[in-house]
């Protein structure tokens, strides 16, 4: 999968994400209600978001200790959200990429100053995980 088509398939994710969050369902629901499937890879980090949600607030809201869960925009969450399910999929990209393209995501969908805010709680969360053979074979 190319570059760019990784990226297309993180953007349509985090539309389905915020759809998701819009409607307050599940977001393997709104997959499940696409009359037109995403390809593979946007499937698979919706599936692993929804999967890794709990999981992935608490470590937002953990590491983010003078922003509580409600005062970070919703585009916010959610790039941080996928950028996390990202991380814990089966064949995550390099670190170094996923948080590029979640600052990027940020940037263009919420505010200017949304990917340096994005790019300093994902720094610190990664900071706080296991090595990646950790995360990835426990799943």
């Amino acid at each position: 999968m190319s570059i760019s088509e990784r990226r297309e398939a993180r953007e349509r994710a985090l539309s389905l994400l915020y759809e998701a969050a819009a409607k307050q369902i599940d977001p393997r629901e709104v997959l499940e209600g696409l009359t037109l499937p995403p390809d593979p890879y946007c499937a698979l980090l919706v599936t692993s978001a929804s999967e890794h949600h709990d999981a992935s607030l608490a470590l937002i809201e953990s590491t983010a200790s003078n922003w509580p869960l409600d005062r970070i925009g919703v585009i916010d969450r959610l790039v941080m959200e996928l950028a996390l399910a990202e991380l814990l999929s089966d064949d995550p990209p390099p670190v170094a990429v996923v948080l590029d393209e979640a600052v990027e995501l940020a940037k263009m969908f919420s505010t200017e100053s949304s990917g340096s805010f994005v790019n300093g709680i994902l720094a610190a969360i990664v900071a706080t995980l296991p090595p990646r053979e950790s995360l990835t074979s426990s799943e």
